[in-house]
């Protein structure tokens, strides 16, 4: 591990490798670069510390700067154990960010990192998980006066803060940047369709055509990830415990199963539910031999790893990231990146492209947070819908795409009631 006065990442002489990265990721994130040049000229956050718990990787480290250019210090850590990209790191820790993060960090250094972060004593938090805004409520409530806000980038987190909405826990207002259309519509549905697919792909190699794939979870994200399953020839299954969403996944074309009927006759899980143990010990006792789990949810929580690994009589890594369980009939289950996100662990994420209108809502979620400093209640704040419409604009732009205005008589039609049939 290397080590200096503001950073601990596992090898600094990587940051030359992680510039190219960062060089080409920005070739891709047009639309938030437009941002980084208007915060340069303004400089709107001048004066205020941005604390950062996001999975550091190439697209992260362009919001980073982003930040930076409008005049705040950012200090950053990962939100996962597995997620971070190593090079990226230190390419951080090279041009002067506070970065404290690397691939494989364990459960005592990941907390120990949050602390770092919040020893810079943010005015904003951003968030991909709510573990820093739980850290800074039940361990540094004295940080509290001095937070202007924060950000939550995930639906995990969003679920988590709704929660210290409803205990009166939460004390200062979060913006739910994951409720943007231009996060949830385009990060979860197209994003974590196809990064999902790149990390079990990379793992195994397996083939999806005549596969039957047990897709947990029918929201945003488990709509992205079954659309690209059926399209690679899978035979798709959805779990759902929401009617809705079963009735969604159902009128798409999909058969709706429960886990507990499936849990024999699947040949790919793949967990999308912000839930616990979506997949327990006893189904995964009931697998097929060759059966590959695994999650795309936040967190490590919804498969039983724990179970996992208590049921079987033997483990091993066949690659990395990839260990095969050997259950007691004999049959061998493939569990990918002990349960976390398989998309970050195996693969490299959601691309730049689609992550370019995610951190453009996280960058002016900032700005918004600024400009509204003391007016916001402690709740989860939803931005303006006119911030999510610049964002598309910004981003058709990058495409030299030109959408239609309404005329005059079209923008009154629309703002009248008088006008019949």
């Amino acid at each position: 591990m290397d080590k200096g006065d503001n950073y601990e990442v596992k090898d600094i002489s990587l940051a030359e490798q992680g510039k190219i990265k960062l060089d080409v990721a920005e070739m891709e994130m047009g639309a938030l670069l437009k941002i980084r040049e208007r915060f340069e000229k303004e400089k709107p956050f001048e004066g205020v510390t941005i604390g950062l718990a996001l999975h550091v990787t190439k697209e992260t480290a362009i919001l980073v700067r982003t930040l930076a250019a409008g005049g705040a210090k950012v200090a950053i850590t990962g939100c996962n154990p597995l997620s971070t990209q190593d090079d990226v790191a230190a390419a951080l820790a090279k041009e002067g960010v506070h970065v404290w993060a690397y691939k494989g960090e364990t459960t005592e250094d990941y907390y120990r990192y949050i602390g770092y972060v919040i020893d810079q004593k943010p005015n904003i938090t951003i968030d991909d998980g709510c573990d820093l805004v739980s850290e800074i409520h039940s361990k540094h409530p004295d940080l509290i006066p001095s937070i202007i806000g924060g950000c939550e980038e995930t639906t995990t987190g969003i679920i988590r803060l709704n929660s210290m909405v409803r205990d009166g826990a939460l004390k200062y207002p979060v913006v739910a940047v994951n409720d943007n259309k231009t996060k949830h519509l385009l990060d979860n549905y197209i994003g974590t369709g196809e990064s999902t697919w790149d990390g079990i792909k990379r793992g195994t190699n397996v083939l999806v055509s005549g596969k039957v794939v047990v897709v947990a979870g029918y929201g945003s994200c488990g709509k992205g990830v079954a659309l690209r399953a059926k399209g690679m020839g899978g035979k798709v299954i959805v779990t759902e415990v929401d009617p809705f969403r079963a009735l969604q996944a159902f009128y798409d074309g999909y058969e709706i199963r429960q886990m507990d009927d499936v849990a024999s006759t699947g040949d790919i899980f793949i967990t999308l539910t912000g839930n616990k143990h979506v997949i327990k010990r006893k189904h995964m006792e009931k697998m097929k031999d060759g059966a590959i789990v695994c999650n795309s949810g936040h967190f490590d929580i919804e498969i039983d790893y724990a179970g996992l690994k208590e049921a079987s009589k033997g483990v091993r890594e066949v690659r990395p990231f990839v260990e095969e369980f050997t259950m007691p009939n004999g049959n061998r289950i493939f569990c990918l990146a002990q349960g976390r996100l398989v998309n970050l662990a195996l693969a490299e994420g959601h691309s730049s492209t689609v992550m370019d209108t995610s951190f453009c809502g996280q960058a002016l979620a900032c700005e918004y947070l600024v400009k509204n400093k003391g007016k916001m209640k402690p709740e989860v704040i939803e931005l303006p819908e006119e911030i999510d419409q610049d964002i598309s604009l910004l981003k058709l732009a990058t495409y030299g795409v030109k959408i239609d205005k309404l005329d005059e008589e079209q923008i009154k039609y629309l703002n009248s009631w008088q006008e019949g049939t």
